[in-house]
């Protein structure tokens, strides 16, 4: 097992930032998608800002860059930033998600204004 999920990310995917120490495991797709599956929030995110800083680029595939981010708001329902970051993320990777990267903004801003209400 590895240490982090970035690492088992990394040893999986490459990564386009920094070297890949040999782990000389056999990597199976499945064992680090239940290992995503089950991730906190934090490591979640340390994986995707780690191989991913910046959300153009990198070498995770959209499909697990959008479980990712996906797995993250349902653990992070209401952070703004968050939604942006994922709406971002999917915006960049492919028309088929501009709708729900545009209700993705416009949750974001409902709770940032809602919050800005609520502390006046």
């Amino acid at each position: 097992m590895h240490i982090t999920l970035t690492e088992h990310a990394r040893c999986l995917y490459d990564d386009a930032y920094q070297p890949v120490p040999g782990c000389g495991r056999a990597h199976h797709e499945r064992n680090f998608v239940e290992e995503l599956t089950f991730a906190d929030a934090d490591a979640i995110l340390a994986m995707l800002r780690g191989l991913g800083p910046h959300v153009v680029e990198g070498r995770l595939p959209v499909w697990i860059r959008n479980l990712a981010y996906r797995l993250l708001l349902l653990q992070r329902p209401d952070e703004p930033a968050l939604m942006r970051e994922a709406a971002d993320s999917l915006h960049l990777h492919g028309p088929d998600w501009d709708e729900i990267a545009a209700e993705l903004r416009l949750r974001a801003d409902a709770l940032e204004s809602g919050a800005l209400e609520s502390a006046a």
